[in-house]
């Protein structure tokens, strides 16, 4: 029993002063947005990258049809949400989407607001709450865009902001957005046949 104590803090000695770290996981929260070219590839090419660069993606909501937001355009957007479980920094997953994006073709532009191929917003960063030049975290303007809150209820409808200290379901309760956001049917294989708040 002994020699077995001195093994224990032995090996406990060891993992302290080892190069060995637990890696952890931070629940990330991404909206993907486009309304150009083969919308259905480019959001399977999305998925596919994210999950090779970023992480393993552990929910995705059904994709939604919507109007242009803050612009008019003739080409309706699709957007999706997804949950991804990352071990990269909050810059880490920006570069990385970013990336993403210039390989799947997005041209950015100097307007804010126009049609693109694909667009990855980060909503969420577990419950961290960050202000830089290149990055706001949670999104800024989720609480104003159904086309964000409605795919992001589907999928995590308890979620609390931690800026406002409400649900998204509750955000979705209060949004006044009116733009068309309703259910794109046979793109993948789970949808609802219908929305209820």
């Amino acid at each position: 029993m002994y020699e077995f104590s001195v093994f224990v803090t032995h090996f406990r000695r060891h993992c302290a002063n080892s190069d060995v770290k637990t890696t952890h996981m931070i629940k990330l929260y991404l909206l993907l947005g486009g309304n150009l070219g083969d919308k259905k590839k480019v959001f399977h090419d999305a998925r596919a990258k994210l999950s090779e660069h970023v992480g393993k993606i552990t929910a995705q909501s059904a994709v939604y049809e919507t109007e242009p937001w803050g612009f008019e355009s003739p080409d309706l957007f699709w957007n999706q949400t997804l949950g991804i479980s990352t071990s990269l920094s909050p810059e880490e997953v920006l570069a990385q989407t970013q990336i993403i994006e210039q390989k799947l073709g997005r041209i950015r532009k100097k307007s804010q607001y126009s049609s693109r191929i694909i667009d990855i917003d980060i909503l969420f960063y577990g419950d961290q709450i960050i202000n830089q030049e290149n990055l706001v975290i949670p999104h800024p303007r989720i609480q104003e865009r159904k086309f964000a809150l409605m795919p992001l209820y589907e999928i995590a409808p308890e979620l609390i902001h931690p800026v406002f200290q409400k649900s998204i379901r509750q955000l979705l309760e209060e949004c006044t957005d009116e733009v068309m956001v309703k259910i794109v049917p046979d793109v993948m294989c789970r949808f609802h046949s219908s929305f209820k708040i």
